[in-house]
């Protein structure tokens, strides 16, 4: 090739290559928002799901992450130390997470990097960030609720409810935050003061989530009777009762421009709803077994972003609800049929299997792999970040220790630990779990 011809050919690919690039690397995005994907990567549950202006997409999960997806490539942000429920984006770089360790985490979305900047005194469910990014509210089991301005000035605690608070959420202005609790109630509070200034709805059941209009002219919430409600403001009177079944009302999501929402229960159904007419446009079985309980719109509307008991997020065109896969890419062990397992299998299905795995690979559980776990000092996996408690204990795993554990439940046995409060109360069932377990745990 002459000299002249290759430095024509090497200008053409120097003019065309930021094109290609562009080309290449934002067409995902726009798939995305048309047709079916999974992300994959998750070692638990997915909680939580929040989708930025951009159309990345923040997860929650029970493996203790926060997953940021970027064209369906993750990066895991480590750091909570029970499951994560809640993940909301904030300005342009940053992203705040809560979960069962009681902390809200403030994530610098560039580098990577987070830190605890909020405490609860019990489990943090749901997280609403204000419409100027400059404050988050949580919702715990606590019983209040919590405005945090993330400026590092004084937090504003909202308490009144008589149960745990389920959800929250601003007003379109940011002066105003609606909380829903256990206590069946719907309740209206000034952001700047905390004070009380109405209660809004008496539903008689359990409110797990809600949703306000972005022009403040109404309000949508799902309850635990399966109850799934529209009612005007500031009046509350009903406009809608949307209820499709006696299955509980788990997560909700609103679209303006595709005048939709979308409602995840208890069952695995997802359920549209039209909010130009008030009906149920669709309601279809988005998981063969186990709950919904995340939903995000992409920007653009035309899919919903789904998690539940399944590690994969499920995305579906809106428009093709009837073509959709169900949940799949997790077969849950303890949804297995108990009659094909031993009782030590089953024993460890509905106990350990959730945040444990049996092989060499922790696959990035809520707990480390139980491989090769006769023999092994407590906290001593490389790689998994303990509690102190089990960084100092001094338990070598064994027979006698592991039914110790079942017995007495880790809340006794080793409090402080990340492990959840249960117990095998029957000696045979720990007996057959801890010979299932010498066996599959094995080199």
């Amino acid at each position: 090739m002459k000299k002249s011809s290759f430095c024509s050919l090497r200008a053409f690919w120097r003019a065309a290559l930021p094109a290609l690039c562009l080309l290449v690397f934002c067409a995902p995005r726009d798939i995305q928002a048309q047709e079916a994907f999974t992300l994959q990567g998750h070692g638990g549950p997915v909680k939580g799901i929040s989708v930025r202006s951009d159309g990345d997409i923040l997860t929650a999960s029970f493996d203790n992450s926060v997953g940021f997806w970027t064209d369906g490539a993750p990066r895991w942000f480590d750091g909570h130390e029970a499951a994560v429920n809640a993940v909301v984006p904030v300005g342009q770089r940053m992203a705040v997470s809560a979960g069962d360790d009681y902390t809200l985490r403030l994530w610098d979305l560039e580098s990577g990097q987070g830190a605890v900047f909020g405490r609860h005194n019990a489990k943090i469910m749901r997280l609403a960030a204000a419409p100027d990014g400059t404050r988050v509210a949580s919702a715990s089991w606590d019983r209040t609720a919590v405005i945090w301005p993330l400026d590092g000035s004084t937090p504003v605690t909202l308490e009144g409810h008589a149960n745990t608070v389920s959800d929250v959420s601003f007003s379109p202005d940011g002066a105003r935050v609606y909380t829903v609790s256990s206590d069946g109630t719907v309740r209206l509070w000034d952001a700047e003061t905390g004070a009380f200034l109405r209660r809004i709805v008496s539903h008689g059941f359990g409110i797990n989530t809600v949703i306000v209009a972005p022009d403040e002219s109404w309000l949508a919430y799902g309850a635990v009777d399966g109850g799934t409600r529209v009612v005007s403001l500031p009046d509350g009177a009903e406009i809608a009762d949307l209820t499709a079944d006696r299955r509980p009302v788990l997560a909700m999501a609103h679209h303006l421009d595709s005048n939709r929402i979308a409602v995840g229960d208890a069952q695995g159904y997802i359920m549209m709803v039209d909010t130009d007419a008030w009906r149920i446009a669709d309601d279809f079985r988005a998981a063969a077994a186990g709950p919904v309980w995340a939903l995000s719109f992409s920007p653009d509307g035309r899919n919903i972003h789904a998690g539940g008991i399944s590690d994969v997020v499920h995305s579906w065109p809106v428009d093709a609800l009837d073509r959709a896969v169900q949940m799949t890419g997790t077969e849950r062990s303890f949804l297995k049929n108990p009659e094909l397992m031993s009782n030590g299998e089953r024993q460890f299905q509905r106990k350990c299997s959730i945040c444990h795995t049996l092989g060499p690979d922790s696959k990035r559980r809520a707990g480390p792999t139980l491989h090769g776990l006769f023999g092994r000092p407590a906290g001593s996996i490389e790689g998994y970040i303990y509690s102190e408690t089990l960084n100092t204990a001094d338990i070598v795993w064994s027979e006698e220790t592991i039914d110790l554990l079942f017995d007495k439940g880790p809340d006794h046995y080793i409090p402080g630990s990340k492990m959840p409060m249960q117990r095998i109360t029957g000696a045979q069932d720990r007996a057959d779990l801890i010979s299932f377990l010498r066996e599959a745990t094995g080199p």
